[in-house]
């Protein structure tokens, strides 16, 4: 039996899952990036999971209010943009979860680019979608061996009343991703 645990900021945000032959676990990790990495942390030394999901909201630039991605690679904008400290700034944890046989036939990849900012105004930022805690646990499960993926529905544009149009469609948003999910299987 695998032990899968799924991620997700705010409540608005959960989406229970039936996963066969899967143990899940659900934990809130609030918003941010040191949040989630605290609240990640914790979770997975309380739970061993084999595998952590993060499903949630996302804003964008150039695509659609209702696409959905699967990121397996991380920005953070923030540590982006002090570039001449030669700090790490991206993620990807698709060879952990190529290692393990998991989520190989999802679809409709995209870059997760996370900060600790709710973008409203394009920030010149690459990335197809834009979060504040997806690198943050993408880091802490790449730390721990632990293959690492994100879900994200996109909610609103950016630059076009964001935070209204997020708060509008968490229920879209719940609603696209069990469908995402309800499509696909963890183990291929």
């Amino acid at each position: 039996m695998l032990n899968v645990l799924i991620t997700h900021a705010v409540n608005d945000e959960l989406v229970k899952v039936n996963m066969p032959d899967c143990q899940i676990k659900y934990i809130r990790t609030g918003i941010g990036k040191v949040k989630a990495a605290i609240r990640l942390m914790d979770a997975l030394t309380e739970f061993s999971p084999d595998v952590v999901l993060n499903m949630g909201t996302a804003g964008t630039v150039s695509h659609n209010v209702g696409d959905v991605f699967v990121c397996r690679h991380f920005i953070d904008r923030d540590l982006q943009k002090v570039g001449a400290l030669n700090l790490q700034y991206e993620i990807d944890s698709s060879f952990l979860l190529s290692e393990k046989g998991l989520c190989l036939g999802w679809d409709h990849d995209g870059v997760c680019n996370t900060g600790d900012s709710f973008l409203t105004e394009p920030s010149g930022s690459s990335g197809d979608v834009f979060d504040m805690e997806a690198y943050a646990q993408a880091q802490v499960c790449l730390l721990k061996n632990i293959p690492f993926i994100s879900v994200k529905y996109v909610t609103d544009k950016i630059g076009e009343n964001s935070i209204k149009h997020w708060e509008d469609k968490l229920a879209d948003a719940r609603k696209g991703l069990a469908k995402f999910l309800e499509e696909r299987i963890l183990v291929r």
